[in-house]
């Protein structure tokens, strides 16, 4: 039992030394896109990013946010010209993951513990 103990301990101090990769650095600026489903159907919002905007584009409309970074992997997206009350308030994003050309993160209305989560493809750096 001893030797069994003596193999899993180094195992587990390994596993909890991972850490996600976090090269939130490279999705700061670019093009990307962003898949989801509603209600069954695929959507498909593609958005250019740079330092302090985001153009977005989504069933043909195009919307504008000023983008403030907290952090390399956190950022505060208030929309430029809202339409009502809801799009006033400010959507927190968090990158929680990276890989070579996407990343992971976890969104929600600033101040509202309800979060999501979704992927982000990056189509070019431009």
């Amino acid at each position: 039992m001893k030797k069994i103990a003596f193999l899993i301990l180094p195992l587990l101090l390994l596993m909890s030394c991972y850490d996600a990769e976090h090269n939130c650095k490279d999705f700061k600026t670019g093009k990307f896109k962003f898949e989801y489903e509603v209600n069954g159907v695929k959507k498909t919002t593609f958005f250019v990013r740079n330092d302090s905007l985001e153009i977005e584009t989504f069933d043909g409309k195009t919307d504008t946010a000023s983008v403030r970074w907290l952090n390399d992997c956190e950022y505060v997206l208030r929309k430029l010209h809202p339409k009502n009350m809801a799009e006033e308030k400010p959507i927190g994003m968090k990158i929680l993951t990276t890989s070579k050309n996407s990343y992971t993160f976890e969104f929600g209305m600033v101040g509202d513990d309800a979060k999501q989560r979704g992927t982000v493809t990056k189509i070019s750096d431009n």
